[in-house]
């Protein structure tokens, strides 16, 4: 089967040397970042290094048994922080599980973001507070998720209203993986025959676990989007500006009543799938230096290098605010202890469920029984 894992066709603002790229094609996408200062371009670059912080000091826990597994978004932070930096205040998110710069941007706090990890409890915030929803296992029902809240809110009247302090869109981020599922087939007919106002943002990272976009697809996945009507962009995962680009652009289209947008963002996981997963055994180091020389951080700090927008007092400080959330994230994960064993029964369901009430009743019994053996144990020595 032919690879279709190639950059033929990418929207493009920032080149991998951090030169910026003026084509015809991109004309329109460039003006859509020209109000961008340099304030707002060193804000994405402390957004993706504290990020990728955030993403190694989490492995180094998962490796030390602090967390139970963890989901590295190493070399996709372009493609989340600048989607994310897009955003409206009201839009809401719906994230898989990987998305950690999306839910850094939007104010979610790291160690609430690792509550799931290390299996503390099913997500660890409050979606209202930062409109952006919980963690997602289940790939794919993210999906569905985000485009049936999308034709809620639009039922509510807060599309195309002309307000943009009022006016809301849903952007749902899921992997080339989880286009497989069929839950994403159905969300985007629902979304497209509804002109719902729902973001599809993929991030192509090219590796589902160990399977090659080659074994899922034999077109771009940003192809598929015109089989549902759905306008679609191929965009530069790793250019920060070309994905706010994007991004912002599909935002104003859903927040004027146009319907929904399709981006692929073409990307790399640099690092594994997850803390479990050993990419060396599907990867080849050629592949991995390859995109090793298209780190979307590197590229942005060539650019505010060149444009003269690059202070070192203040990288200076962007590095040490990246060691400060390392040292807080070591300490307050560790802080957080261990939940409960009765924590598992709960929120299983959402109303009472006789087999896990049966299941809770027996396992408090053992551990009452074990609590009885010790005692004796201790009181018969």
């Amino acid at each position: 089967m032919a690879p279709v894992a190639d950059e033929q066709g990418l929207l493009q603002i920032l080149d991998p040397s951090g030169a910026l790229v003026e084509t015809p094609e991109n004309a329109a996408y460039r003006a859509r970042i020209a109000h961008l200062g340099a304030d707002d371009r060193r804000a994405m670059y402390r957004d993706m290094v504290l990020t990728r912080r955030f993403d190694d000091e989490a492995t180094a826990l998962q490796r030390q048994g602090e967390l139970a597994l963890f989901a590295q978004a190493r070399g996709q932070e372009a493609a989340q922080v600048g989607s994310a930096h897009a955003l409206a205040p009201q839009d809401y998110v719906f994230p898989s599980y990987r998305e950690h710069g999306v839910l850094h941007v939007r104010g979610v706090d790291p160690i609430d973001r690792l509550r799931l990890f290390r299996g503390q409890d099913h997500g660890g915030w409050d979606p209202a507070e930062h409109n952006a929803q919980l963690y997602t296992l289940v790939l794919g029902s993210q999906v569905l998720h985000a485009t049936g809240y999308a034709m809620g809110v639009q039922r509510d009247g807060l599309v195309g209203t002309g307000d943009p302090d009022k006016d809301t869109a849903v952007v749902v981020y899921f992997g080339d993986g989880t286009t497989s599922q069929g839950d994403v087939h159905e969300a985007m007919v629902f979304a497209s025959v509804n002109d719902a106002p729902t973001v599809f943002f993929l991030q192509n990272n090219q590796w589902a676990i160990s399977e090659p976009t080659a074994r899922q697809a034999k077109v771009p996945f940003a192809a598929r989007g015109a089989g549902y009507g759905i306008p679609s962009v191929r965009v530069d995962g790793n250019d920060v500006l070309a994905c706010y680009a994007v991004t912002l652009e599909a935002l104003e289209r859903a927040h004027a009543g146009g319907g929904p947008t399709f981006i692929e963002a073409f990307t790399y996981r640099m690092g594994a799938h997850t803390t479990s997963d050993d990419p060396t055994r599907y990867r080849t180091r050629e592949e991995e230096e390859y995109w090793r020389r298209r780190d979307p951080i590197d590229r942005l700090a060539a650019l505010l290098t060149a444009s003269g927008e690059w202070d070192e007092a203040w990288a200076a400080g962007v590095a040490a605010d990246a060691e400060a959330l390392a040292a807080r994230i070591r300490t307050q994960t560790r802080e957080l202890g261990a939940p409960p064993t009765a924590a598992m029964f709960e929120h299983v369901y959402a109303t009472p469920h006789a087999t896990v009430a049966e299941e809770a009743a027996w396992q408090a019994e053992y551990e009452n029984a074990a609590a009885d053996n010790a005692a004796y144990e201790e009181a018969t020595r």
